[in-house]
């Protein structure tokens, strides 16, 4: 699943953003059960794994000049839940970069 949040910040201040706040992106997921690693790939980059009820959801969150572009990969089991993620993500998203 692919979802492109639009902004006007420019690439260095959206960087600057999201290196500074990459931490909070465990919090969009509900009720604190899953274990969240993020890091860095390069600066332009990030990348997630989630881990929750025995499921696994690895994905991208990539800087572009005009879009952060958050990519996740739904295992089987969990794409009845796609519609809720995609509108957790853009939301959170948009407040990422705040």
């Amino acid at each position: 699943m692919r979802i492109a949040v639009p902004h006007s910040l420019g690439r260095d201040e959206v960087r600057r953003r999201l290196h500074g706040r990459l931490p909070e992106v465990a919090q969009f997921v509900p009720g604190g059960l899953a274990e969240v690693e993020t890091g860095w790939a390069n600066e332009d980059r990030a990348t997630l794994l989630i881990r929750a009820m025995m499921q696994e959801i690895s994905g991208t969150i990539d800087i572009e000049d005009t879009h952060v572009v958050f990519t996740v990969i739904l295992p089987p089991a969990l794409s009845f839940v796609e519609p809720a993620i995609r509108g957790a993500i853009e939301d959170k998203g948009r407040k990422l970069l705040r």
